[in-house]
């Protein structure tokens, strides 16, 4: 699945962020809770991730 499968409308559910960049829903709030995950938009009641925020996310996982 290409990224573009993934968020077609620019966002990334919280599901598919995991899938995407092959974490568990766990890991995801492990690091949400240690402040290392991405930063969340609120959309009603959802969270979505931003392709914006999960390239910075992963720009920011990728520093020593």
């Amino acid at each position: 699945m290409t990224q573009s499968e993934n968020c077609k409308d620019g966002t990334y559910t919280v599901t598919q962020f995991c899938k995407s960049h092959h974490i568990s829903r766990s890991m995801f709030y492990k690091l949400l809770q240690q402040g290392l995950g991405p930063r969340l938009m609120a959309v009603g009641r959802r969270r979505l991730v931003s392709i914006e925020a999960a390239a910075d996310w992963r720009q920011q996982m990728e520093r020593p």
